[in-house]
């Protein structure tokens, strides 16, 4: 279908006109210097209009804004790649922003008030290396109207998350962007999380756990239950022109020196809806077993799922078997059925909106916090072994090269044949079955080996990128402490599984494209030209080179893996690849996905846990004519901005999730303070080095004022750390022996101090510290100066 996307501004709004001025935009933005229409501008005026019109930067709009055809476009397009490997740009989702920069579209956290009360929101989620995140000042409109004078317009209050379109301010001497709101995502209570501090007299102080947090005081008869040390949620009682806030306790989360709190910190701190509202209980408590209605009967076919041990969920079931027909000799076909998640959850009712505000369930050491109640994802969704369930499944069919031939999607009721864990179903092939798995093992199991084998035929002449990054993962003991960190091994039935999902998830885009169908994908785009020289000029220095230019494909990434295959730098090869790559988002807008190595991708096998799954099983139905649950024109019309918001909670999870680990292996650390420890330099900046203990997957620090009594000077290009008298340093992937100096649990921070002399730096590194001296670039200094600025 076609229609004018949202957030998009008119044709009108957006041209020059014909005496060379650009036309402001919503009155919000200064005129442009003269140009010349049709003639490509100057690289002044590129980056002025990229930072003030960041709803027209796509290369697209640049050349209709500038009115530049044929070679003038050309040289648009060398001018914009030119700016992206110089730094001065970068892509975000289908646009290009000024590096450091807000997108035009971004989920903000409204945090305070300014001197004329207007209030003022933060993004989200910023990186770190970015400094401080913008203040935006949040515009509320004055009409009763929403946009288009169609529905209430949104409002919004102190401590909500919203998503909103983003303006460069026109008052330089405020905040730097100005935002009108889309959509208020949460209502957030007025509640916050810290820690319980007595005073004397009675009382105490709410001590912030978030960096952006601020202390308040607890008067004595507002206290509770709550004890020094107690991690606590209070909500503000009340707020004066002068002195702190004073603050209620709502109720007691447990000791600080629990590691059952850890992550509720992480929940609190990053805004993760944890509680169920009563009207979305209730809808699941209400729901009835699907019906027969607009359903194939599958459940006589042996599917089966193949999960972690302790899975409470099963949204996906597998079944493969020889093609019988004479058309594709030596062909097979793979069946994936998904948990049918859309005909519970149903647009615009209690469920869906929790669902999306949420985006996905969050994964933690002692809890999931999931996206949908257990009524739903561990009950009616999950496809339990001999029970009835309904699905959407697709049938794959394989040439014996491993090429796919064609693929049909199913509305059905099935019924699993078996749950079996990947290690249950790993021994059986491996020729150890127990009693449940030996009469499968010929009938179903081996079929799906060898229908696996045929795949992989196709995934190793795709070449998608192969990293090999081991994920470590905590378990715990019985009372909620760490008792070992571990790395899983990796299974033929996990990839067995992996690429039958990929498969599925190829298979839903392309029958919604040729449907004309919109949906949302999953995007990863390739490097930046920056990153690109970033990691080449690393490269180099190990005598490996990479193509340059627009030509990296993943590929080109898996021969560098492969030459460090084996060496003492493949960890340190395999990291610098991998900060090297974009972060796959949620798009209605396709460009592919980079690391697969695949032009079609969406994600479909997971709606129990991803929303975007939800948004494409939807899709699915209403093309296809399943029946009931079909996406609406109200979604289809929303989907830019429910692509935001999903890619900006999934770094929220990831976040959370990372640093819940931080946290309880700094907790598990803390008794062990003037210990030392084998570890391997994971990180270097100016300010130091960052060591990770691979026996416990934690990460620390050394301040580089601690490395010695010499000056050490930086080299990002040989990611080395090189004293200037000595000659001897630090590098990548070093193997170090240090000792733990501080552990800090609530920040999830570890201190250490370097015990192993630096080694004697290649002829490289030493040429580039020559260099370096002759030109008189600052050294850091060792103990005894003051110590550098930057993150400790």
């Amino acid at each position: 279908m076609s229609r004018e996307p949202r957030g998009r501004i008119s044709s009108s709004e957006r041209r020059p006109g014909k005496a060379g001025r650009a036309t402001k935009n919503s009155g919000d933005q200064e005129p442009m210097m003269a140009i010349v229409h049709g003639v490509l501008p100057p690289r002044e005026v590129i980056l002025r209009f990229i930072a003030d019109h960041p709803q027209q930067a796509s290369k697209r709009e640049l050349a209709k804004a500038f009115g530049l055809k044929g070679e003038s476009r050309v040289e648009l397009k060398n001018l914009l790649r030119e700016l992206e490997e110089d730094g001065m740009v970068q892509k975000s989702r289908k646009s290009l922003i000024r590096p450091g920069a807000l997108p035009p579209i971004a989920v903000l956290d409204i945090t305070t008030r300014d001197k004329d009360g207007e209030l003022i929101g933060r993004p989200t989620e910023w990186p770190e290396e970015n400094g401080v995140a913008p203040a935006v000042l949040i515009k509320q409109s004055s009409s009763p109207a929403g946009r288009n004078g169609k529905g209430k317009a949104p409002v919004a209050g102190m401590g909500d998350r919203i998503l909103a379109k983003i303006f460069p301010a026109v008052d330089r001497g405020g905040p730097a962007y100005s935002a009108r709101i889309i959509r208020v995502i949460d209502k957030r209570l007025a509640a916050t999380m810290g820690v319980f501090r007595e005073t004397p007299g009675g009382g105490g102080r709410l001590m912030p756990i978030e960096r952006r947090g601020e202390e308040m005081v607890i008067d004595p008869d507002y206290t509770g239950d709550a004890k020094d040390g107690d991690l606590i949620e209070v909500e503000v009682a009340r707020l004066g022109r002068f002195g702190l806030p004073r603050a209620k306790v709502l109720s007691v989360v447990g000791s600080v020196a629990s590691e059952k709190a850890i992550s509720m910190i992480a929940i609190h701190a990053h805004g993760i809806p944890h509680v169920f509202p009563q009207a979305a209980m209730a809808e699941a408590d209400a729901a009835k077993p699907a019906t027969m209605s607009h359903r194939d009967d599958w459940r006589s076919l042996p599917l089966i799922t193949i999960d972690p041990a302790d899975a409470k969920d099963h949204d996906d079931a597998v079944y493969a078997e020889m093609d019988t027909s004479p058309d594709n000799p030596g062909g097979v076909v793979v069946t994936v059925a998904i948990a049918d998640v859309s005909w519970y959850v149903r647009p615009g009712s209690a469920l869906d909106r929790e669902a999306l505000k949420r985006g996905n369930s969050v994964y933690f050491p002692d809890r999931v916090v999931p996206m949908l109640p257990e009524r739903i994802s561990n009950d009616l969704c999950s496809l339990k072994e001999g029970v009835d369930r309904p699905a959407l499944a697709v049938r794959m069919i394989f040439s014996k090269e491993g090429r796919k031939v064609g693929h049909a999607f199913h509305r059905i009721m099935m019924k699993s044949a078996a749950k079996l864990s990947y290690q249950q179903a790993q021994a059986a092939i491996d020729g150890k079955p127990d009693d449940k798995t030996e009469p499968m093992l010929e009938p179903i199991l081996k079929p799906l080996w060898h229908a696996y084998e045929i795949m992989r035929r196709g995934r190793d002449r795709r070449q998608p990128l192969e990293l090999d990054m081991p994920e470590r993962k905590i378990l715990l003991k019985p009372d909620g402490t760490v008792d070992r960190v571990f790395v899983p091994p990796r299974l033929d039935a996990h990839k067995l599984i992996e690429e039958m999902m990929i498969q599925a998830n190829v298979a839903a885009a392309e029958t919604l494209e040729k449907k004309r169908q919109v949906l949302i994908y999953r995007i990863h785009d390739g490097p930046t030209l920056a990153k690109q020289e970033v990691l080449r000029e690393f490269l180099a220095t190990l005598g490996i080179s990479l193509v340059k230019g627009g030509n990296v494909r993943a590929n080109s990434f898996n021969g560098i893996l492969a030459k460090a295959e084996g060496t003492a730098h493949q960890t340190m090869v395999n990291e610098m690849v991998l900060r090297s790559q974009s972060q796959a988002i949620y798009s209605p807008d396709n460009i592919g996905h980079f690391g697969l190595n695949l032009m079609k991708y969406a994600h479909f096998t997971s709606p129990i846990r991803r929303y975007a799954d939800l948004i494409v099983h939807r899709a699915l139905v209403g093309s296809l004519g399943f029946g009931e649950g079909g996406i609406t024109p109200d979604e289809e019309a929303t989907l830019d901005d429910i692509a935001a918001e999903i890619s900006t909670f999934e770094r929220r999870a990831m976040a959370a999730e990372r640093e819940t680990v931080d946290r309880l292996i700094a907790h598990h650390l803390a008794g062990r303070v003037g210990e030392e420890f084998e570890a391997r330099v994971g990180g270097v900046t100016k300010s130091g080095l960052f060591v990770t203990l691979p026996d416990y997957g934690a990460d620390g620090f050394i301040p580089i004022s601690t490395l010695g009594s010499d000056y050490f000077i930086y080299d990002e290009a040989h990611q080395a750390l090189t004293g200037e008298k000595t000659g001897l340093g630090f590098r990548l992937g070093d193997s170090v022996t240090v000792r733990l100096a501080e552990a800090i649990p609530l920040a999830g921070a570890l201190r250490f101090e370097m015990l192993s002399d630096g080694r004697a730096m290649p002829t490289a590194v030493r040429s580039f510290h020559k260099a370096t001296r002759r030109n008189k670039t600052p050294a850091r200094k060792a103990p005894g100066t003051r110590p550098p600025r930057g993150r400790r």
